[in-house]
């Protein structure tokens, strides 16, 4: 009797030391200055304090035994095979599914379900407004790489590519779902003892799990109800309860659409393990997911405090729906009334303006030697983090000119800044309905008529390359300025209005440099995109300006936070360190019509496209951290744009000559000069031999020298008028028109001829 009463006093001091450690934490939440870092996702600012509702259940700490979790559990104690394939509950809200282009799986929202303490079957799903789900914790960072693969623990795998860190929500397999890198973790055996699990590396508040299947172009692999238990050290587990009885969360019913489902109480633990309880009939234990949940504040944890990520711009750090977004460009506008305009390019194929903001010290107006630069963000419209990066930049761009910092005053001055953060609003709109975590993969990626517009440009490059295979045979394609084929013009080509609109823009205003922001990886990629020779989906395909590209591609690479990183762990299956971050188009996979090589091919503008992130769509919490990975890189590759030769092209008056060809010796690609004559070539440091030619005038050549230092340099031409111009103008100022002597001496050829005959008859 005396242990049994000194093991019920261990135990109950056991229990009162873990409570007042809760509270404890709870006042030092109150007061560490870097708490909101760790609270729940809210609309307020991030340093407001959000209320502790409900209040959150812990599992005690081990006090000599375990509860035995680990160990298997009877085959009775299954749920019943209605969980095997579950039906969907008459309540729950499935969001419906986005019409997909031509010859791709349809792409549909995610699931939301929340699970019930009241609830006594496996019926525990009712639906749950998006408001609501947003008031719970943030994603821990399985999609964004936060949580690292040390983190991740599984009972099996059924081999390394399959293993517990590929148990990520997004993730994507392989081509060839290969050893190395697959898409999703797999269970090594189809049984009731597998699980994988999370380790948090500090308390933290659990409230949701999400879960896709396994991404496979072959396999169908899902998990259709699995159990929660949490652990404050890995070997003494507590199950989620629903009721008395352990709790059954009703799973996926395909691969690919989130599934939602939120704890009936928070759980504080460090580690959460996911036990799979059925699965798919014909399929294996597979599985992705993401975890919400609250880290607790540790002040005293240094580690932790050392990595957290803040930021001291005052920015709006929020995701911004179309009102939102015009509101925040309205707010910017009033702010620099005097450097700012704003103004759209055209309209969706929902009549929602593709609104563009222009930031410049006289806008509205090119000013001559000025060059012309933009981004553009969203022709994905759920690749949200660039439309939101963009919305930065603007507030950034706006309070540092105020403030005076001469880096940004410079920059305003000297260029002209064209802003486009939503290229696709009828595609973004569907993925904000979906929610940051709930859109999968594609889900509002094409526009309303199913086209992505990425790769909805013109084919030039075979027009480009079939007269270059000519050699023999007189070249009608130039090698720049190469013109829209008809078919494409035409109102039955099925071309998005939103691509139209991007063209008649780019032909209308005289782009140097422009970059298009997209989602999905951690990358640079510059043209061509696509490959040269037939059959073959991956191959190096540079293009005569290969090494200003590659300039241009690691000038931002090189000063992102992350990009350049070679501790970095690789997004999905392809490693971009070998090149520094950055990678060409078509050595990574071949697409045709492309945005980059068609601004390369039909305009002056070099384009490139900048993948700022792994996740598409992160959590609002992230945006303050995703902005320090970019901001210094966004302003860096804008100031590339004055690297190179400038200059005009004059007649012997003084007057700019429109559409003169400037050419580079060596460098098989022209560019032309704008309506004023004045021109912008991007070059790399180094001694250029330099031609500007126009019709009707006597061509130029000059030893052009561009520096290392920031600054293009000044190379001007003054054109001559060649003598048959000469005669056309005076002859034209009389009234008469110029003999062409081409047709002169024909005629007079078949004069000679005739006469000869005549001779010889006689």
């Amino acid at each position: 009797m005396a242990r049994r009463g000194a093991a019920a006093l261990a135990l109950a001091l056991a229990f009162l030391a873990v409570a007042l450690a809760r509270v404890g934490a709870q006042g030092a939440a109150l007061q560490a200055p870097d708490y909101y870092v760790q609270e729940t996702w809210s609309r307020e600012p991030y340093y407001a304090r959000p209320e502790p509702e409900p209040e959150p259940f812990s599992p005690p700490l081990p006090a000599g035994t375990g509860n035995g979790e680990r160990e298997p559990r009877p085959p009775e104690s299954r749920p019943p095979k209605t969980a095997t394939k579950p039906k969907k509950a008459p309540k729950r809200e499935k969001l419906a599914p986005e019409a997909p282009p031509p010859g791709k799986n349809s792409s549909r929202k995610g699931v939301r379900t929340k699970s019930s303490e009241k609830a006594a079957s496996d019926d525990h799903s009712v639906p749950v407004a998006r408001d609501e789900v947003r008031e719970g914790c943030p994603p821990l960072g399985l999609e964004t790489l936060k949580i690292t693969d040390f983190q991740l623990h599984a009972s099996t795998s059924k081999r390394y590519g399959l293993g517990a860190h590929r148990g990520r929500l997004n993730i994507q397999a392989g081509i060839n779902e290969n050893d190395f890198y697959d898409g999703a973790w797999c269970a090594g055996r189809n049984d009731l003892h597998q699980w994988i699990e999370v380790d948090a590396r500090r308390l933290t508040k659990f409230t949701g799990v999400i879960t896709q299947g396994r991404n496979s172009l072959w396999l169908s692999d899902w998990v259709t109800s699995y159990k929660v238990m949490v652990s404050n050290d890995s070997h003494t587990w507590v199950t989620v309860k629903n009721g008395s009885g352990d709790m059954i969360f009703e799973g996926n019913s395909e691969k690919e659409i989130p599934v939602l489902n939120e704890l009936p109480v928070p759980m504080v633990a460090r580690y959460i393990r996911i036990n799979p309880r059925s699965w798919f009939d014909n399929g294996s234990i597979c599985m992705r997911m993401e975890i919400l949940g609250c880290p607790l504040p540790d002040p005293n944890n240094y580690y932790h405090r050392r990595n957290e990520m803040t930021t001291t711009d005052n920015l709006d750090f929020k995701h911004h729906n179309y009102k939102e977004m015009r509101q925040l460009m309205k707010v910017v506008n009033e702010m620099c009334p005097n450097i700012t305009r704003i103004y759209n390019i055209g309209k969706s194929h929902q009549g929602l303006k593709l609104y563009a903001v222009e930031i410049s010290d006289h806008p509205g107006e090119h000013e001559v030697g000025e060059p012309e630069f933009h981004y553009m963000a969203g022709a994905h419209g759920n690749e949200v983090l660039g439309r939101e990066l963009m919305l930065l930049l603007l507030q950034f761009l706006c309070q540092e000119y105020l403030a005076g910092n001469p880096r940004i005053v410079h920059l305003v001055e000297e260029t002209r800044i064209h802003i486009l953060p939503s290229l696709n609003p009828d595609g973004y709109e569907k993925a904000y309905e979906g929610g940051s975590e709930l859109g999968g993969w594609s889900l509002g990626r094409w526009t309303h008529d199913g086209i992505d517009i990425n790769n909805n440009f013109p084919d030039l490059n075979t027009l480009l390359w079939e007269a270059e295979d000519r050699q023999n045979l007189p070249r009608k394609v130039p090698n720049h300025y190469i013109a829209i084929p008809e078919w494409f013009l035409s109102e039955n080509a099925t071309v998005a209005v939103e691509t139209r609109a991007v063209i008649a823009w780019m032909e209308k205003i005289p782009f140097v440099l422009g970059g298009n922001l997209q989602g999905g990886e951690l990358v640079v990629a510059y043209p061509y995109d696509m490959v040269r020779s037939l059959w073959k989906t991956q191959e190096h395909s540079p293009t005569p300006d290969d090494h200003v590209f590659r300039w241009l591609a690691y000038s931002y690479a090189s000063t992102h936070r992350l990009m350049t990183d070679a501790r970095r762990r690789v997004c999905h299956t392809e490693d971009f360190q070998k090149e520094d971050g950055t990678v060409n188009g078509a050595s990574w996979h071949t697409v045709a019509g492309s945005l980059n090589d068609f601004s390369y091919l039909h305009t002056n503008c070099f384009e490139l496209s900048i993948y700022v992130g792994c996740d598409k769509y992160p959590h609002e919490s992230e945006l303050p951290e995703e902005w320090e990975n970019n901001r210094e890189s966004l302003i860096v590759f804008m100031e590339q744009v004055h690297r190179g030769i400038k200059g005009m092209v004059r007649d012997a008056h003084g007057k700019g000559i429109p559409n003169a060809i400037i050419s580079v010796e060596g460098v098989n690609h022209d560019i032309r000069t704008a309506s004023d004559g004045d021109y912008w070539r991007l070059l790399n440091p180094g001694e250029y031999v330099v031609t500007a030619k126009a019709e009707g005038f006597t061509s130029s050549t000059k030893n052009c020298m561009v520096g290392y230092d920031m600054g293009a340099t000044r190379c001007d031409f003054t054109l001559s008028k060649t003598n048959l111009a000469r005669i056309r103008e005076i002859m034209e100022k009389f009234g008469k028109q110029p003999v062409s002597l081409p047709a002169r001496r024909l005629k007079l050829r078949g004069r000679k001829r005739r006469q000869r005959g005549g001779r010889a008859n006689t």
